[in-house]
């Protein structure tokens, strides 16, 4: 009974998608396919529909696609042309749609910068790449102001968007800065015709990630990769239909809820209900509200949502589809339960590579399968290698077991990297089943699981992450970039920081074990001081431990494994432990009594 109820789940699922499957194909890179050309389409269907509701206004696709040809105009006449680069650098709202659609359409590289990042990573992401002007929120200008003489362009590159909600509404551009929306509203609102030639193959924005070494890295996200994302999460994740609403509560810098979301919404003339940003508490009264259908989610966002108290408006609420990763077995049985989600479609990618899953099945605890080539591959996590036959070949896991995520690269599976040609390298594996074969290291550990009769199509369970990275408040936290800040702070000698599992919480907290410098005493104050003005809050490290040596391979290279598996288990070492409790910006010592708040999962983190 239980097999012919699969099978029977199966049809159901996959039958009605058939065509799609069969239609879709990625874009080829000369084709005229790109967002912009998508989006005209849209509006030519859905023109009075709802394109975007946020914070007491509504645009329809024709008025929304009418301020970015705005925006368009505006930064045409500032002198940038196709193939030029501008940064975006704002919080989540209609102005930052506009602008993004607006560059699209004009086949202007966006690059969006995380919007939590001030000091030395928000240098590092506007320098790294060639960006010809800086479009600004009046919300994070002062970010920008405090860095503006180590940037590599101008006040006059600073093109200023003022945020009615932010100080009233009341204020005025700085001096020597672009006003741009005293001058948007004079813009022509008409399409543009060069829109119809860009090219699949040309770029549409870079999107930054921590990978797994060093300072955030620019992936390039073409428009052949955005609409290869966008048309079947829309089709055959989401099914999304012109009548459907969606809340938006991720950044838009994320590609999850750009390219997934926003994607989603631009191919198929569904609604946007976006937010400046996610409020637990705030959340199934707004969805009730709003009658949003379809939620784009990450894991951790759905954690918050599990851990607050029962309200009245998750009851009956409207959600029938939710799409995103990262979502865990204990918190997807909640949504199953007690929120009543029937549809659950998660999926897995990453900016940069070559493969993509997506569960179209609506199978439980897997985020399903894929058309790509993948293989998982033995991995040794104490020493962060591949294990390799006697031969050197890499090897392949049995069914069940888990291994290295490794995605083929081809033609039609491309891996567009990132803006730096070493970066991308680094991640290409050469050789691996024939000789001249390529494939993407994903970093993922990954493994196949039994869901039942599928057709045939594998699938697929994240298991965890590995070497450098590792993901907190729905954010990946590079241990080599944050240990690099560590390091420049005077009173430190080495850091060495890796990730470790808080009781009850979504992804891994840092840690950093620190070594100080010959002859310094411990300045907790200060360290606490200069960990808030480096870092942004997901990657402060939430415990520091004091070593008097590091431990190191014999090249050098820090060791993380026992300090992973002891933690901030104050049983396991003799070391100081300090922690940076929820809501505060001050380093305090670890006690027992908090640490067994820690090991009961009330923390609050």
């Amino acid at each position: 009974m239980k097999k012919i109820s699969h099978i029977l789940s199966a049809c159901k699922e996959f039958l009605p998608l058939l065509p799609k499957v069969a239609r879709f194909k990625p874009p080829v890179d000369e084709s005229h396919e790109s967002l912009g050309k998508m989006l005209d389409v849209t509006v030519s269907k859905y023109p009075n529909n709802t394109a975007v509701v946020f914070e007491g206004r509504e645009l329809s696709w024709q008025q929304l696609n009418s301020l970015a040809n705005q925006y368009s105009h505006l930064i045409k006449q500032q002198g940038v042309v196709r193939g030029d680069c501008v940064a975006l650098y704002m919080q989540n709202r209609i102005e930052y749609l506009a602008c993004f659609l607006g560059m699209a359409k004009l086949g202007v590289t966006a690059a969006l910068i995380n919007s939590s990042l001030t000091g030395k990573q928000l240098i590092h992401c506007i320098n790294i790449v060639d960006n010809k002007k800086i479009i600004v929120g009046e919300e994070l200008f002062q970010n920008i102001k405090d860095v503006q003489s180590e940037l590599s362009l101008s006040k006059a590159d600073l093109l200023w968007v003022q945020d009615k909600t932010f100080n009233n509404g009341i204020t005025l551009a700085p001096e020597g800065v672009l006003d741009v929306g005293s001058i948007v509203p004079t813009m022509p609102t008409d399409n543009f015709p060069e829109t119809q030639s860009i090219k699949a193959k040309e770029k549409v924005a870079y999107v930054f990630t921590s990978g797994t070494t060093g300072l955030p890295k620019a992936a390039v996200i073409t428009n052949r990769r955005f609409l290869t994302a966008a048309i079947p999460y829309s089709q055959m994740g989401f099914r999304a239909k012109p009548t459907d609403r969606l809340y938006m509560c991720l950044p838009l810098y994320h590609i999850t809820g750009l390219g997934i979301g926003v994607g989603a919404c631009v191919h198929s003339g569904a609604a946007i209900v976006l937010r400046r940003n996610f409020s637990a508490s705030a959340f199934w009264p707004e969805v009730k509200k709003e009658n949003t259908n379809l939620f784009v989610y990450v894991g951790e966002l759905c954690r918050y949502l599990a851990n607050q108290p029962e309200c009245e408006a998750e009851k009956n609420n409207p959600i029938t589809t939710m799409m995103g990763n990262g979502l865990r077995p204990d918190i997807w049985d909640q949504f199953r339960v007690r929120f009543d989600v029937k549809r659950i479609s998660e999926l897995y990618g990453s900016s940069e590579g070559s493969v993509a899953f997506l569960n179209f099945f609506n199978r439980d605890y897997t985020f399903g399968t894929t058309l790509a080539p993948v293989m998982l591959a033995k991995y040794d996590v104490d020493t962060d290698e591949l294990i390799r036959d006697k031969n050197g070949k890499i090897i392949e896991v049995a069914k069940g077991e888990t291994g290295l995520l490794l995605g083929g690269i081809s033609e039609k599976y491309k891996f567009d990297g990132y803006q730096s040609t070493k970066a991308s390298n680094s991640k290409v594996l050469h050789d691996v089943k024939d000789e001249g074969d390529k494939w993407f290291n994903t970093g993922d550990l990954i493994k196949q699981v039994d869901v039942g009769f599928t057709f045939g199509f594998k699938h697929y369970q994240f298991v965890d992450r590995v070497g450098d990275t590792f993901r907190w408040r729905s954010e990946n936290v590079s241990t080599n970039e944050v240990g690099e800040i560590l390091n420049a702070c005077n009173q430190i000698e080495v850091a060495n920081v890796y990730g470790v599992q808080i009781q009850g919480t979504e992804g891994k907290a840092g840690m950093a074990a620190i070594t100080l410098k010959s002859g310094r005493a411990l300045d907790l104050a200060a360290i606490s001081k200069y960990v808030a003005d480096s870092l942004p809050a997901y990657s402060r490290p939430v415990f520091l431990r004091i070593q008097q040596a590091q431990e190191e391979t014999q090249t050098f290279k820090l060791l993380k494994n026992n300090l992973r598996n002891e933690a901030f288990n104050l049983d396991k070492t003799d070391d100081p432990i300090f922690v940076l409790k929820p809501r505060s910006n001050q380093y305090e010592p670890l006690d027992k009594d908090y640490y067994q708040t820690l090991l009961a999962g009330n923390g609050g983190y």
